[in-house]
């Protein structure tokens, strides 16, 4: 990891600062796989509306979003499940670098973890790579729409079940996982990020 020369609050000015935490492979990878800094910040102003809160990022990649929600939002607690435990090794030391107390990983399949002790999720789409056979992070992910649906019907009764006021972000979604009980009430421009409240 590249650190000598870095300032921690540097590293939140911008994506390319961002991905310095991280090794070149890893860089390349961000474009693709990587929530945008911008995306991050204003997923995680809705999901932390207040203090005390406790949000899951499902499929959380090398960290990013819960240590960036992390560094805005210190009084919520960001938890982020990766299956691929190398991308977890990843974000454990991005977490040691950014000294984010309040971001936690945990390596695993977030079908193994209890998802009604959270009041809110971030999900950018960890599913779709199921059914894609291009810009894969790595071959270690089965290709199978069985698998992805699967998946989507887990985290669509899983959400379904949440407490009224649950809050989720979705971000290039193709919304199978969402229950109709979950209301949208705010969108990006080009609809790829989108708010929803569990009523």
């Amino acid at each position: 990891m590249q650190t000598s020369t870095l300032l921690k609050p540097s590293c939140y000015v911008n994506d390319a600062a961002f991905d310095w935490l991280y090794p070149e492979k890893m860089q390349q990878l961000s474009r693709r796989h990587w929530t945008p800094l911008s995306i991050a910040k204003t997923a995680a102003r809705f999901l932390a509306n207040e203090p005390g809160k406790k949000i899951l990022d499902i499929g959380s990649g090398v960290g990013k979003f819960c240590l960036v929600g992390a560094r805005f939002y210190p009084e919520t607690t960001f938890v982020g499940i990766e299956q691929r435990e190398e991308l977890y090794q990843y974000a454990m030391e991005a977490k040691e670098v950014t000294q984010a107390r309040n971001a936690h990983f945990i390596h695993g399949n977030f079908t193994q973890t209890d998802l009604s002790v959270y009041d809110g999720f971030y999900f950018y789409n960890s599913f779709f790579e199921n059914l894609v056979d291009q810009d894969q992070i790595d071959d270690k992910v089965e290709q199978s729409a069985s698998l992805y649906n699967y998946y989507s019907r887990y985290l669509f009764k899983k959400l379904e079940s949440s407490a009224s006021g649950t809050r989720l972000v979705t971000f290039h979604s193709l919304e199978d996982e969402v229950p109709p009980c979950y209301q949208l009430v705010d969108t990006s421009t080009d609809l790829m990020l989108k708010m929803w409240i569990r009523r």
